[in-house]
């Protein structure tokens, strides 16, 4: 099974999207939306978007400011 989109009812009966590999395993879910349209709109916008996103390492800047906060004492 290649990578792969899914789109499920919770049991709060909203539609969500997860992202799968090719194992099995999930690699990332979506929030809960009201419309199954709304569902298919996220896939599209990820598959549109996605190729150009930047990625945002957090990590860096939380580090940062810890070493930082650690001189200051």
């Amino acid at each position: 099974m290649p990578y792969a989109f899914e789109i499920y009812k919770d049991r709060a009966g909203e539609f969500r999207v997860r992202f799968k590999a090719p194992n099995g395993e999930k690699m990332f879910a979506s929030e809960g939306y009201a419309s199954k349209a709304a569902a298919n709109n996220l896939i599209k916008s990820v598959l549109k978007n996605g190729p150009g996103a930047a990625v945002i390492d957090t990590t860096k800047t939380v580090k940062a400011a810890k070493v930082a906060k650690k001189k200051k004492a």
